[in-house]
């Protein structure tokens, strides 16, 4: 399969198309630190990246009382913007050619996320990237992911079918999203998940990095097993 074999190509963003699944994570320790919250593992930090606020802070802090709660939102969303105010998170060495590549091949680029509106928005100006895509769906207005909503919405926007969309990402949320949604999904492993979550109906290839992911979608070579 090629790029030529959609219609419409969904990423995620956090850990697949900017390199932020780390400084997401720490912010969600610091959060906690700072409201007094019992502290996550890191894993369990990444693991949450993707999700929609409440079943992250489900997953984080399982009993925790809803005003330490609210307390680990206010201070996640003052660190992490603090943190990302400089433009500090980036693109991923070569997605900005490939998605400046896919937008002009005259079909639907997209972006699917757990992001809030507001944040995209901020990161699509810091990067510059928001050019390029064509639509995004985020978290706050419709169901988050694993739920196939932004991507059931993105195809109808689109007026494309589930057989000529695919769904790239780094996580098992994305993975899930696309087969309730019945789109391909292409994992990428230098995100949020590990590789084993990855694996999946739905899943057509796994790429260790942009050249890969680029060489795939130009071409039908492929370029790593499952």
């Amino acid at each position: 399969m090629a790029a030529t074999d959609f219609d419409l190509i969904v990423f995620d963003w956090d850990g697949t198309v900017v390199d932020s699944a780390g400084l997401i994570a720490q912010c969600i320790l610091d959060a906690a630190d700072a409201a007094g919250a019992p502290r996550p593992s890191l894993d369990d930090a990444r693991h949450v990246i993707g999700l929609g606020l409440d079943d992250a802070l489900a997953y984080c802090f399982p009993g925790v009382a809803h005003g330490v709660l609210l307390d680990v939102v206010a201070h996640y969303k003052r660190i992490f913007v603090g943190r990302d105010a400089g433009g500090v998170i980036q693109p991923f060495s070569g997605a900005r050619d490939l998605l400046g590549w896919l937008s002009i091949r005259g079909s639907g680029l997209a972006v699917a996320t757990g992001k809030s509106r507001a944040g995209l928005d901020r990161q699509f100006g810091t990067t510059g990237l928001g050019p390029l895509f064509h639509g995004s769906r985020c978290a706050d207005e419709t169901h988050p992911k694993p739920h196939p909503a932004m991507l059931l919405e993105l195809m109808d926007e689109f007026s494309v079918s589930p057989s000529r969309t695919l769904m790239i990402g780094d996580t098992s949320h994305d993975r899930l999203m696309a087969e309730s949604a019945g789109t391909a999904f292409v994992g990428v492993t230098f995100g949020a998940h590990p590789r084993e979550a990855l694996h999946g109906p739905a899943t057509r290839i796994l790429c260790d990095d942009y050249g890969q992911l680029d060489r795939w979608l130009r071409t039908h070579e492929p370029v790593a097993a499952l």
